[in-house]
């Protein structure tokens, strides 16, 4: 079994994480048969957020009664310290807990920091201090803050977008982290399912021993594919090395991860799916891909404003409306150019 410290917290988990945020579209009995299923199985670090809808309530009901059993890691997208204290609150309530073991600003557009006037980092401490949070996390999408959190010396855990497409600059992350006692916790691990390997994703990250992989499970034979890993861990192989090779030569470059943050659209469309429709349609093909639902949502694009909004708000610095009209196209191609 492979194990991952988290940096100076001492948290030593299975190599294997249970990313919550896909139950939010699953019943409640399914979701807590799943957690539950995971645990049994092995997993002990579950990830959920404030912001994932009734994530926290099925862990909460998952794990009720065995509460120091699980390490529980969610998320505060507040800007001010008074909405802190309001989510952190409503996250012990929903997770039926009087702590999180990891509580992570999720995905700020600045680096909280002492003294930078919102207040955020302050209640942080203060939570701490409280024995209402044990320790203090930081997600992002932006290299830049990311970056800045390691540097900063306040976080103990760091958890940013890392797969087998990562740059060198990614990689040089993870190994700054690394030197500086911090947590690395990999998320987007199959890059919104993109990567369609789940052995070459695991065998890459394997390469690295403080990277914490949270794969999100929606279903149970997702899981059971990750649940064997534990006992038979993919190790690096020619066959999976070429998997990597190739599916870097195709999507390195300007293409969509599906993280969302461009959203909502002014003209209602789904820009985080339909900004990479093309690819997953050719990779991971799926019958819910060319459903009329899937087709006008697909037509929507024709109505986009060019407003830059979307744009100026991608963490990867996307040229979205250009993404979306190239997603267009290739959509059409692919249905043969019939007419949507």
């Amino acid at each position: 079994m492979a194990k991952v410290t988290l940096g100076r917290t001492g948290i030593t988990v299975e190599k294997n994480a249970f990313g919550a945020l896909p139950i939010q579209r699953i019943g409640m009995q399914e979701a807590v048969s799943l957690l539950r299923r995971a645990y049994d199985r092995g997993m002990t670090f579950f990830d959920t957020a404030r912001f994932y809808t009734d994530s926290e309530e099925k862990l909460g009901a998952a794990f009720e009664g065995m509460r120091e059993k699980v390490c529980i890691a969610t998320k505060t997208g507040a800007v001010t310290g008074e909405e802190f204290w309001k989510d952190l609150h409503t996250s012990l309530g929903n997770l039926r807990t009087d702590y999180v073991d990891l509580y992570q600003f999720h995905n700020p557009a600045f680096c909280p920091k002492p003294g930078d006037g919102s207040g955020l980092y302050e209640a942080m401490l203060e939570a701490r201090d409280k024995g209402m949070v044990r320790h203090i996390g930081i997600t992002n999408h932006r290299l830049n803050i990311a970056q800045e959190a390691v540097e900063s010396g306040l976080y103990e855990t760091l958890q940013f977008p890392f797969c087998y497409l990562a740059t060198e600059k990614d990689i040089a992350l993870v190994e700054k982290c690394q030197r500086a006692g911090m947590g690395f916790i990999a998320m987007k691990a199959l890059s919104g399912g993109l990567i369609t390997n789940a052995a070459a994703a695991y065998a890459f990250l394997a390469q690295y021993d403080n990277v914490l992989p949270i794969w999100g499970v929606q279903r149970r034979e997702e899981l059971d594919e990750f649940l064997s890993y534990i006992e038979n861990p993919p190790e690096m192989t020619e066959e999976l090395a070429a998997v990597i090779k190739k599916d870097r030569e195709e999507l390195l470059g300007d293409f969509c991860r599906g993280c969302g943050y461009c959203m909502p659209c002014p003209v209602g469309i789904e820009i985080n799916n339909c900004a990479r429709m093309s690819l997953l349609i050719r990779r991971s093909p799926s019958a819910a891909q060319l459903t009329p639902q899937a087709r006008e949502k697909m037509k929507k694009i024709e109505e986009c404003l060019h407003c830059g909004s979307c744009k100026s708000k991608c963490p990867y610095g996307l040229d979205t409306p250009a993404l979306l009209e190239k997603n267009y196209r290739d959509y059409c191609e692919i249905l043969e150019g019939k007419p949507l």
